[in-house]
């Protein structure tokens, strides 16, 4: 049985229809609440947690259950009610499917998966189970050893879920990286890739050739020492630790398929008329002619596109930062992380924003001097950086190799021009000149770069723009 089961109904499932739903799988057993009664536990005659339900969340953004399990869900609002079971314990595997059957049962809706069948997920070395630790506070971790914690997802994409943004906030706290496991075939959310960082945190597929290798790179990996580490080739040195890469991830097929990658940063006056969200809306509009449709504090984004709300988030997590994911319609795959921060500066927000296009389709470069020349003028931006690269329309991170994005374009915001010395920032080496963007006394500076995915020419050209501005 998978871990995770998810109730989708049209209908709120109220305490007693929970409850039902639990007790459905014998009597026995014991029901308690932990994070303030935001998670129902059922656990065992010893009270080791079992099945823990997380409360129902109600989604009003259309398309999210097809885009993160790949099946229909009731017309929105709907109610998203998950549940996960206990690692290795075959009964809570049982006991989380009859869970989400019965309630559905109950209330009307869907069951996911539908059969509530599949293969178990269990983390090997070389053919030995890995003897859990679970965090008793911390039901989403599977696994946990003095470096990593270990999550276990058997899901067909691996999402930003409340259950895993609880998962690395507390391996973040405890100094540990966060270690994925999926099975061949998942795919990744661009929210999770950006959050994983770097070593010893991963992405870690299951393979049948070469047993474990990692999503992002394809280095072929084994359980070692506590933690998922590369295994070295035969021909490896000190000097040289040479790692072999899976040939599932070298399997690469050009479907024509782009992405069109946007990162920029805002730093704006922290006062209290201040309203975030407007940037990222005026890049989605100039790009695709509609605004975002949906955000959340995790995945599925389950709220109604509303910058003003977003706001009202981020100011009760202040001085905290603040995270959000924001999504568009399924007819223009598009997805965005936003990242807010009270620093001395101000607040800032940083903005990480792909759309994706299929090879019959043209993303709107002529768009792009528009959409920065916005951001310029109304949204007080510092810098953008425009790249397009060979990738899913869908935006989903694939366990296999893509290629990298090449710069189209380098945006400086007014403020940083204005503070260049001299006409630094007016004057570069490149062959093409920046175009100015707003007021000819205050303007922000758009530099285009060669931008063909095929050639990664456009990052020396990048560099040297780069080591122009800072006076290298």
């Amino acid at each position: 049985m998978t871990k995770d089961v998810i109730a989708l109904t049209p209908r709120m499932p109220d305490p007693w229809a929970v409850l039902a739903g639990l007790l459905s799988g014998g009597p026995d057993k014991l029901v308690g609440t932990r994070g303030e009664g935001a998670v129902i536990q059922l656990c065992d005659a010893e009270g080791r947690p079992l099945v823990s339900v997380e409360a129902p969340l109600l989604v009003s953004v259309e398309g999210e259950a097809e885009r993160l399990l790949g099946t229909t869900a009731p017309p929105v609002p709907y109610w998203w009610t998950e549940a996960r079971a206990t690692t290795g314990v075959a009964e809570a595997e049982q006991l989380a499917g009859t869970f989400a059957t019965r309630l559905a049962a109950l209330v009307g809706g869907s069951a996911w998966p539908p059969d509530m069948a599949g293969s178990i997920t269990v983390v090997t070395t070389d053919g030995v189970s890995v003897a859990p630790e679970p965090a008793a506070a911390q039901p989403a971790i599977d696994v946990l050893t003095g470096k990593v914690a270990v999550v276990i997802q058997d899901r067909p994409v691996v999402a930003m879920t409340a259950w895993l943004s609880d998962a690395f906030r507390a391996a973040s706290a405890a100094g540990l990286g966060l270690q994925i496991v999926s099975p061949a075939g998942t795919t990744l959310s661009p929210a999770v890739r950006d959050a994983l960082g770097g070593w010893p945190s991963r992405w870690i597929v299951q393979d049948e050739r070469d047993g474990y290798y990692d999503g992002l790179t394809g280095a072929v990996l084994r359980w070692q020492d506590g933690a998922f580490d590369p295994v070295l080739s035969p021909d490896a040195t000190e000097d040289d630790p040479r790692t072999p890469v899976a040939a599932a991830y070298q399997r690469v097929h050009d479907t024509g398929d782009r992405q069109l990658g946007l990162t920029f940063r805002m730093v704006h006056p922290a006062d209290e008329r201040l309203v975030l969200g407007g940037g990222l809306e005026t890049v989605w509009r100039e790009l695709t002619g509609e605004p975002p449709t949906g955000w959340g504090t995790s995945e599925p984004a389950n709220l109604p596109w509303s910058p003003a709300r977003l706001t009202d988030v981020a100011y009760e997590r202040a001085p905290e930062p603040a995270w959000f994911v924001v999504v568009g319609n399924r007819l223009r795959p598009g997805i965005a992380t936003v990242r807010v921060t009270r620093t001395q500066a101000g607040v800032e927000e940083e903005v990480t924003l792909a759309f994706g296009y299929g090879a019959d389709e043209e993303p709107p470069l002529d768009a792009l001097p528009a959409a920065a020349e916005a951001l310029a003028t109304r949204h007080r931006l510092q810098s953008m950086l425009v790249q397009l690269r060979k990738a899913r329309r869908d935006v989903a991170v694939p366990p296999r190799f893509e290629g990298p994005g090449v710069p189209l374009a380098f945006v400086l915001g007014a403020e940083e021009v204005r503070a260049m010395p001299e006409d630094r920032a007016r004057r570069t080496p490149l062959a093409e000149q920046p175009v100015r963007l707003g007021p000819r006394t205050r303007p922000a500076l758009y530099y285009p770069l060669p931008g063909d995915p095929s050639d990664l020419a456009g990052w020396q050209e990048f560099e040297r723009l780069m080591r122009h501005l800072k006076g290298a």
